[in-house]
């Protein structure tokens, strides 16, 4: 399909305005995640398209013909281009998952009225309803990753703890929904702490007066919690590099959604200990990582990871290796590239 001359691209945050979006040396880049941006803008700008970030469209009218415009899941400004003969909206990407913004699948009738295209984790409504959804318009979202290949020396690095990190923030289950994983991930923590096996990383956990501090299983939990909590983290890469596993839970079980979580150990070295999308095996090589949906008790997934010889965690060390130096990776190095050449 042809592209306009001009993209205009409405970040997840309004923090990301005023291009920071495609700013690789900004301190918003952290782990390189702002790179899949850059790289989609550079390739652009070769073609002879300019893109920049919404807030340079909006109450700006064009006069060098029609516009693209993609949100990334601000729903406040697509309403304000309706009327727009030189605006189209071409894309609406839903990164997050219905647990984290249910409000973004309540409006999905709506977006797939307005956009050409809406990325969804999975088309086939795991987590989310149908009802009223134009269902020609979705398509499958691949979590945009930074590199392809392994980051060095990260990866490489020896005299790794034959221990469990655990890289998260601290946040409250907004909702009872089945499927969360925010409480399994503390359970699992809980169960390891017994083992002396399990190190914890993340802001938050330590703030007990805040928000998200708010609700039983902290609470219940916060001694034992506080007594694996080992700071902040600065660079995910560089405390990856130094254990040998690491418990990897996105925030909610669905199929399709698997996000940077599980990348980040891999192009570190390692192992991740994962749950998260239900089709994962589909997504990443099963011999990359260790699947907890196999055992029955996190004490049993404890007993299987301390058996581990170091050459069945070097083969999944570099199972994981050839997948990132594949070109399996590209649906996710390229994704953001993809979502705009209409794909």
């Amino acid at each position: 399909m042809s592209i306009a001359n001009s993209i205009y691209i409405d970040p997840s945050y309004p923090v990301y305005y005023s291009d920071r979006i495609f700013d690789t040396s900004d301190a918003l880049n952290r782990d390189n995640c702002l790179l899949p941006f850059a790289r989609m803008r550079e390739a652009l700008n070769a073609r002879g398209v300019t893109v920049h970030t919404a807030d340079k469209l909006m109450g700006h009218e064009s006069s060098e013909g029609v516009s693209e415009y993609y949100s990334l899941g601000i729903l406040d400004n697509y309403s304000k281009l309706l009327g727009r003969r030189n605006v189209r909206l071409a894309g609406f990407v839903v990164m997050e998952p219905p647990l984290v913004a249910p409000k973004l699948y309540c409006a999905l009738p709506d977006l797939t009225r307005h956009f050409e295209r809406v990325y969804v984790h999975n088309t086939e409504g795991d987590g989310y309803s149908l009802d009223g959804v134009d269902r020609t318009r979705l398509r499958t979202f691949n979590w945009p990753q930074p590199n392809r290949g392994v980051l060095e020396p990260y990866w490489s690095a020896g005299e790794r703890m034959n221990r469990i990190v655990v890289i998260n923030g601290n946040h409250k289950a907004l909702s009872r929904d089945s499927a969360e994983l925010y409480s399994t991930r503390i359970s699992a923590m809980v169960s390891l702490a017994r083992f002396d096996n399990v190190d914890l990383y993340g802001q938050g956990w330590d703030k007990w007066w805040s928000r998200r501090s708010l609700w039983p299983h902290y609470w219940v939990n916060y001694r034992t919690l506080m007594s694996i909590y080992r700071g902040s983290c600065v660079s995910k890469s560089d405390v990856l590099s130094k254990y040998r596993f690491s418990l990897c839970f996105e925030n909610m079980a669905m199929t399709g959604y698997v996000t940077e979580k599980i990348f980040d150990c891999l192009y570190a070295g390692c192992v991740p200990l994962y749950l998260g999308a239900k089709n994962i095996e589909n997504l990443i090589p099963s011999e990359a990582y260790v699947d907890c949906r196999q055992f029955t008790s996190w004490e049993e997934l404890n007993a299987y990871v301390t058996a581990m010889s170091n050459s069945q965690v070097e083969a999944k060390r570099q199972a994981g290796r050839a997948f990132l130096e594949s070109d399996a990776i590209l649906k996710y190095t390229d994704s953001i590239t993809d979502i705009i050449n209409g794909k």
